[in-house]
């Protein structure tokens, strides 16, 4: 599944650009304003992406988006600054908090839908350590990035602990699910 091509320096550009949004709405309560068109075409690009934060290896945050709304470069400083302050699990970060975050960005490929009629199908159709999966049950809806496979190997368990994140029932029937998969590249400080 192709999607955009990030070289190291627009990784860089990203996570310096994540801190610096951490640190303007820490300091100053306010957003980091930047003009989308001083980067590189790559970082222009219409993209979802999810800013992860962790200190000593422990979530601290995460917000993203499923869908590309905005410029890379723009949705990745609005979700820096709203995983460190707005992530609903947390409370906001502090000032001491910061020097301690370790940042991580992981840029999505469109979703796309899969047909299952039985959750083994849907399963099957998952490749552990590369696919992202989107689950949606009438209001319910939530996401594991790929990234997630590394503390939940078993396709079994990630997709019931999956059902636990978004409310939806564990013996919910299939009919009543719908599920996207996606791919990440993924990137740290």
């Amino acid at each position: 599944m192709p999607f955009i091509e990030l070289s190291r320096d627009d990784q860089q550009t990203l996570l310096s650009l994540a801190r610096e949004s951490i640190r303007v709405r820490l300091l100053f309560d306010r957003d980091l304003t930047i003009d989308e068109t001083v980067f590189s075409p790559a970082l222009r690009q219409l993209a979802a992406s999810f800013v992860t934060l962790k200190i000593r290896g422990k979530l601290r945050g995460c917000i993203g988006a499923l869908e590309a709304r905005q410029p890379l470069v723009i949705d990745v400083v609005h979700h820096a600054a709203a995983a460190a302050m707005d992530d609903p699990r947390f409370p906001p970060l502090t000032l001491d908090e910061e020097a301690e975050i370790a940042i991580d960005i992981s840029v999505l490929s469109a979703p796309t839908p899969l047909t299952f009629s039985s959750e083994q199908q849907l399963l099957e159709q998952l490749t552990v350590g590369e696919d992202g999966l989107i689950i949606e049950a009438g209001p319910h809806r939530a996401t594991f990035l790929p990234s997630v496979w590394s503390s939940l190997p078993d396709k079994q368990q990630f997709l019931s602990q999956l059902k636990l994140k978004a409310g939806i029932p564990q013996d919910i029937s299939p009919e009543k699910l719908k599920a996207w998969r996606y791919q990440a590249i993924s990137f740290d400080e």
